[in-house]
């Protein structure tokens, strides 16, 4: 019997969510995604600070902010080496709330992985779902630059990004998970998981209504919700868990299905600036998992220009 990797794989596309693009050779995933907190991790590995390093002797003149940016490309080109998809590179979070900025950034990423051979259809620009940056993904898709909308707790966040039109949206089931477990100090199994729950409802939501922007389950914490979201369009997810995945033969059900969503009583709502932040400012988790989410990804980014820093002196 196939394991549950190989069962999951008939049903959704599976991403590999990791800095680590060795791995990669192993689970052969579609996709992958990388965020400032996992390149951090890797360049701390002897394997791959040799990437950093070459990376900051063929840029001597350039920022530290530069350097990042050459660094993260350099990672999805290996990466793009390796897999048949997409990689998503991540925009500085420290510009979560700068709209133009962004905007800048998503373009110059673009630049590097065009000047380097690499179409724009094999990336995706990641930004968290703010406000200004789902702005600045609608302005990115209209130029044919595609984005992944990262740091997503809720459905007031995922229709903002449909109604923008952008590629992909990643809510977080396992920071939800985190938040519920702290909040209410209950367990969850995976069929009544808070982040479980929320992507089928977003799921649903875009089903039901039509919307093409691809949902891509994120932040796992076990497996359990991970095969509870089979069906979803992708699902992207850490080495430590395709390998149990790999190593379990037990069933995978398809969960997630558009004849279900169709069937759902969920009512069609949408929003101006004011609604959305007043939604989000309604729900606490949300909320309060976004603004966590730009603060650690902040502080990742001050970790590494630190490192390249030491590195260059």
């Amino acid at each position: 019997m196939m394991n549950q990797l190989e069962q999951l794989k008939l049903v959704t596309t599976v991403v590999a969510d990791t800095g680590d693009f060795q791995s990669m050779k192993i689970f052969a995933p579609q996709d992958a995604t990388t965020n400032p907190s996992l390149i951090l991790k890797a360049v701390q590995k002897p394997e791959y600070l040799p990437l950093l390093t070459q990376v900051i002797a063929q840029h001597t003149e350039a920022s530290t902010s530069a350097i990042i940016d050459h660094l993260l490309v350099a990672f999805g080109l290996q990466i793009l080496a390796l897999i048949p998809g997409r990689v998503s590179t991540e925009t500085d979070a420290q510009l979560s709330f700068n709209t133009a900025a962004t905007v800048a950034k998503g373009r110059h990423l673009i630049a590097l992985y065009e000047a380097a051979g690499i179409g724009r259809q094999r990336v995706l620009i990641k930004i968290a779902s703010t406000w200004e940056g789902i702005e600045a993904a609608a302005i990115l898709e209209k130029e044919g630059i595609h984005c992944n909308m990262t740091l997503l707790f809720s459905l007031e966040q995922a229709v903002a990004c449909a109604q923008a039109g952008v590629t992909l949206i990643s809510p977080f089931v396992g920071r939800i998970y985190d938040w519920y477990k702290k909040n209410t100090g209950q367990e969850y199994c995976a069929e009544n998981d808070p982040g479980v729950l929320s992507v089928k409802q977003i799921y649903n939501y875009y089903r039901k209504f039509g919307f093409n922007t691809e949902i891509m389950g994120a932040s796992f914490r076990n497996t359990g919700q991970i095969t509870e979201l089979a069906g979803c369009d992708l699902l992207t997810i850490s080495p430590d868990l395709l390998q149990k995945l790999n190593d379990d033969h037990a069933a995978v059900a398809e969960k997630l299905t558009p004849e279900q969503a169709r069937a759902s009583d969920l009512q069609a709502i949408s929003f101006d600036q004011a609604g959305f932040r007043l939604a989000l400012n309604n729900d606490p988790m949300a909320s309060e998992k976004l603004a966590e989410g730009i603060r650690l990804f902040c502080a990742d980014t001050v970790k590494l220009e630190q490192l390249i820093a030491s590195i260059r002196n």
